[in-house]
């Protein structure tokens, strides 16, 4: 039961100057320090760290000036608390997060002090990057298992496309597909085949790609005007090249 955690965290927060008590105002636990005014830390207490938990501390954000989590550690230390979405979204909120032992050991996971993660400006980039260079919105969210319509797999399709007239150029391509080059020359998805000298024409493989997905409409650059180079094709459209 919860009430098996309360002495463990009652403790801990003694240690740090508290005086506690359980079950106050439908709190698991209620600490004070000083007064006039009182610091107030409320505690909720679950047997595992679930989102339940986390719900109950947003609930009694509006009542402490510090939150505390605890809930019992996993045997294997596989659960929750091993779980970094877990302990950033704590951060985010300002929780605090403690781990409990059943030796009794009380471990902290997440300060309610932590400052919240910082940005990982590469991800980030790459996020924004590809958002603005696919053209319109090919893929609903929330879909698994199947290859993406990515702003790469676009290109290569426009490319295959152009193809199907005979073999072309790249330098014949870049109007409607900056990146050609990369993408002929790379031929991540088996799309092309070399016919001649800087030639090159689509392969068996291409036409079913280009019977399976639709084709973009080409986006054609006015004079002056310049596409960010879009990334050569990342780990993930390696890996589903055999799907496509």
């Amino acid at each position: 039961m919860e009430t098996s955690l309360y002495l463990p965290v009652k403790h801990f927060l003694e240690g740090l100057g508290y005086s506690v008590k359980g079950e106050v105002g439908r709190c698991d636990l209620v600490g004070l320090k000083g007064d006039d005014p009182a610091v107030v830390v409320v505690g909720e207490l679950k047997l595992t760290f679930n989102l339940e938990l986390i719900l109950q501390g947003v609930d009694r954000m509006k009542l402490g000036d510090e939150i505390w989590l605890a809930a019992r550690l996993s045997a294997r230390g596989k659960g929750r608390e091993s779980d970094s979405r877990y302990r950033n979204l704590c951060r985010h909120l300002g929780f605090g997060l403690l781990g409990v032992a059943l030796s009794g050991r009380v471990d902290i996971l997440v300060s309610p002090a932590a400052p919240t993660p910082r940005k990982d400006a590469k991800r980030r980039s790459k996020l924004v990057e590809e958002h603005k260079r696919r053209q319109g919105d090919p893929v609903a969210g929330g879909g698994s298992r199947a290859p993406i319509m990515t702003a790469y797999r676009q290109q290569a399709l426009a490319c295959a496309a152009a193809m199907t007239a005979g073999p072309q150029r790249p330098r014949d391509l870049k109007p409607s597909c900056p990146d050609a080059q990369k993408i002929l020359h790379r031929n991540v998805y088996g799309w092309f085949e070399r016919a001649d000298r800087g030639v090159y024409a689509l392969t068996e493989a291409g036409r079913t790609a280009l019977a399976r997905w639709v084709v973009p409409a080409p986006v054609l650059l006015t004079p002056g005007q310049h596409e960010a180079a879009p990334p050569v094709a990342d780990a993930n459209e390696s890996r589903s090249a055999a799907a496509c």
